[in-house]
């Protein structure tokens, strides 16, 4: 059925998009939209209603919302929340406040949705004036240990910037040569040799082909590739358009969060201001060569953050994670051969095809190359982005550039709601590198990291993953779909209810989920509820019956 309803998108592309046309239907007169739509593409209703439902943007609980307070985690265990929900209630009656995950405000924890726009604390004055304009964007504290920089480096004129980049048509080994030394891994969480991908897509023999750019950063305390978007936004059209000339492509595709709309402004000003320069058609890539950049706005599903799932999104269909081989790179968009990748890889590509991979390579571990952007949320001193060398040790980073804690912190989460929990004591023993992390029972991730105080509970974080996962999960497999809810129940029976949880049945519970899940949603839980239990298993004793 995907694939019939895959191929019957296709037939009308990007240009007029299934995806996007139903979303437009969704925030409109539904059962209008829907039937024509459906008579358009030539599918049924069902399906239309069944992807619109995986969204929580044009969802009906979030009818007659006016304001969207973030909920996620790093905002969550700030305390902050109540706070501006009692601000935002002097403007909005309780039925126009409704909750949204992530903003990519962690840094400030006091972000709300209102008007299309992101509004803080600091802008509430603004609410209460006829005609008052969205606040303009404030900027982000950021840092760098790196020299030079490679992603915090000032950016010239796109002419000159983008100029080195345009011939590699011409000229693929010696950039393929520049990728494969620059040891570039995959800056998503996964850390997957990112040369790999781009030899599997340029070898991949098709009349079409895609570069798309996975920009649904959805991991609360994460907000490096927010950044990226709005204050370095050519460096992440330069590495798709220097990947197009690599693989064969003549379009990419940035999948941009909804949840992010001062990024969506930034990314379509830059791509206007190439489209004004001439830069994306160029006699020196091929004569009539051109590359066309679309830009898809998500609408609030923390799954699209999956390659497959953000892939199924794009056409149109559910977007459930796909089951793998094949892969993007054979079968991707359309079922075409894709190279996809996240923000921050494809932002390091223009320093690697300037200034060789031998350089890139030079900073960071033989094993873990270059650099890596680190999000500190508003628990620290001095919140912000900050660029440095892979293998920086982690306390280097929470305190020579974080500046510690603002209140006592018994962990830290890093890496989203899936990554590790790392206590304080195991903080001097890692370094900022996947392997590291991965040896020590943790995980790097997107590097964003949440300090949780001291007097926040265990096990009400613990509740609040399951929770999170439950909404977000994409509902194609059991072990996620249920067993999430099934751990949301116990935990939170446990806290309000005063039921004590088995402890084969919990254990049984978190093996289903990461041996059964089809990717890292369902399957990733169990890390931080397991690191956890074996740090703070005093302080969750309580919770459980005796073995």
């Amino acid at each position: 059925m995907s694939r019939n309803l895959r191929g019957l998108s296709a037939r009308q592309g990007l240009d007029r998009s299934l995806y996007l046309a139903t979303q437009a239907a969704s925030r409109s007169d539904v059962s209008r939209g829907f039937a024509e739509i459906a008579a358009e593409f030539l599918v049924s209703e069902a399906s239309l209603i069944g992807a619109s439902a995986s969204y929580d943007m044009p969802r009906l609980d979030q009818a007659g919302k006016k304001v969207l307070l973030c909920a996620g985690t790093a905002c969550r265990v700030s305390g902050r929340q109540a706070d501006l929900q009692a601000a935002l209630s002097g403007h909005f009656s309780e039925a126009e406040i409704g909750q949204v995950t992530c903003l990519g405000h962690c840094h400030r924890n006091d972000a709300f949705l209102y008007d299309q726009a992101t509004w803080t604390c600091a802008d509430l004055a603004l609410l209460g004036r006829p005609g008052a304009s969205p606040p303009a964007p404030r900027p982000v504290p950021m840092g760098t240990l790196a020299a030079p920089p490679v992603l915090l480096a000032p950016i010239p004129h796109p002419a000159a910037y983008y100029a080195p980049l345009l011939g590699l048509r011409g000229a693929a080994e010696p950039a393929l040569r520049a990728i494969r030394a620059s040891g570039l891994r995959g800056r998503g969480g996964a850390g997957f040799p990112f040369h790999l991908k781009v030899e599997a897509a340029r070898a991949a023999a098709s009349d079409q082909k895609y570069v798309v750019c996975n920009a649904d950063e959805g991991d609360p305390g994460a907000y490096s590739d927010k950044w990226l978007l709005e204050e370095r936004p050519h460096a992440v059209l330069a590495g798709m358009l220097a990947m197009g000339a690599l693989i064969g492509a003549d379009t990419g595709v940035l999948y941009i969060r909804g949840e992010y709309p001062e990024s969506l402004a930034a990314i379509r000003a830059a791509i206007g201001e190439l489209d004004a320069l001439g830069l994306l058609e160029d006699g020196r890539r091929g004569a009539g060569h051109t590359f066309r950049f679309h830009v898809i706005p998500g609408a609030g599903a923390y799954i699209c953050g999956e390659e497959t799932a953000l892939l199924n999104s794009i056409e149109g269909l559910r977007p459930e994670v796909r089951v793998r081989p094949p892969f993007p790179t054979s079968q991707g968009l359309f079922g075409k051969p894709t190279l996809l990748s996240n923000v921050e890889t494809l932002a390091n590509l223009p320093f690697i095809l300037t200034a060789g991979g031998e350089a890139y390579a030079a900073q960071g571990l033989a094993s873990c190359t270059g650099t890596k952007l680190v999000s500190l949320d508003g628990g620290f001193n001095r919140p912000g982005v900050y660029e440095v060398p892979m293998g920086t040790p982690l306390r280097q980073v929470l305190e020579g550039l974080g500046g510690g804690t603002r209140y006592p912190v018994k962990a830290f989460q890093i890496g989203g709601p899936l990554g590790g929990l790392v206590p304080l004591a195991q903080v001097d023993g890692l370094t900022l590198d996947f392997e590291a992390f991965a040896e020590a029972g943790f995980l790097l991730g997107h590097a964003g990291i949440i300090a949780i105080p001291e007097h926040f509970p265990l096990a009400e974080l613990l509740a609040h993953l399951f929770a999170f996962t439950a909404r977000e999960s994409c509902g194609k497999c059991f072990p996620c779909r249920i067993g999430a809810r099934r751990g949301q129940e116990m935990l939170e029976g446990a806290l309000r209810q005063g039921t004590r949880i088995d402890p084969k049945l919990f254990a049984d519970l978190l093996e289903t989920l990461e041996l059964g899940s089809l990717c890292a949603l369902g399957g990733g839980l169990p890390l931080p509820v397991g690191n956890a239990l074996t740090y703070f298993g005093a302080e969750l004793a309580p919770l459980f019956r005796e073995a």
